[in-house]
């Protein structure tokens, strides 16, 4: 109805492209509008002002001659001040765009290795926002955003990255372990050293405590027993402590035998043996 009285509505986020006897003469915005048709006007279509999203794929190589499948999503809208150029300048936009993503795309992927290329998206995706602002604009359409979402290498070239990236961190691995291997069996060397160091001088405490308690037992016991002299007390306690020894041989536990000499001229000999040490040791020091 109100087509036939010549009245339109352009709704939000569009403009109504008006024709008089086949010639543009506006733009209308959105609202109301009388188009009296039959004085010539007429509405040639709408044009759409809202964001579009494009997501090309294209197909390259890189400068290692890396067959790769890069990603471009490009985001891009109809100018309201350039109507006119948006309307009729481009017959298919979308296949437009397209043509100068491959272009920019096929021109700086070849000069990067695939590595570099990782890691230059962003400078690839401002490449490709100029090279499409610049040709755009001139169509009535604005370049919002340009977005190199992928790269997709071959999956040979993928497994190849992963066993790379794979062996890479088993070596730092390795080295990390071997460091750790390393500080343990040095810590663990102190540590015995420290205990060795500590043991001896537990025994040399030891046998000066055994050496002290057998001068003052000496020296106490010839000065009660008379006629007793340093030499026979000294062979009492040889012998005393050799039978205390071969008691606790005798009741342990353990399977492993100790074979010694036994009877009253080995106790002469051993206690000679020990005599000459101890005397030996006074003397050095």
């Amino acid at each position: 109805m109100g087509q036939s009285f010549g009245c339109i509505k352009v709704s939000q986020s569009n403009v109504a492209i008006k024709e008089d006897f086949g010639k543009f003469t506006d733009a209308l915005e959105p609202g109301c509008h009388c188009v009296p048709w039959f004085f010539g006007s007429k509405i040639a279509g709408t044009l759409s002002l809202r964001i579009k999203q494009l997501d090309v794929r294209c197909e390259t190589k890189t400068k290692d001659n890396v067959f790769v499948t890069v990603v471009a999503s490009i985001q891009y809208r109809a100018l309201a001040g350039k109507a006119q150029d948006a309307f009729y300048r481009l017959s298919n936009t979308r296949s437009q765009i397209q043509a100068y993503v491959f272009d920019v795309i096929r021109s700086s992927v070849p000069k990067l290795n695939l590595d570099d290329a990782f890691e230059q998206k962003n400078d690839i995706a401002r490449a490709v926002e100029d090279e499409l602002e610049k040709a755009m604009s001139h169509y009535g359409y604005e370049i919002v955003q340009t977005l190199i979402v992928d790269i997709e290498p071959d999956q040979r070239v993928k497994g190849a990255m992963n066993e790379i990236n794979a062996a890479a961190r088993l070596r730092v691995a390795a080295n990390e372990k071997a460091e750790a291997d390393k500080i343990l069996q040095i810590k663990r060397a102190e540590g015995e050293a420290e205990s060795k160091y500590l043991a001896g001088l537990g025994v040399a405490r030891q046998r000066q405590a055994i050496v002290d308690g057998l001068r003052e037992s000496v020296l106490e016991f010839s000065a009660n027993v008379r006629g007793t002299t340093a030499k026979d007390v000294m062979d009492m306690v040889l012998v005393t402590q050799y039978f205390d020894t071969m008691k606790e041989i005798g009741a342990s536990s353990k399977s492993s035998a100790v074979f010694i000499p036994h009877g009253p001229g080995a106790v002469r000999d051993i206690a000679s043996q020990i005599r000459d040490g101890l005397l030996q040791g006074n003397t050095q020091r």
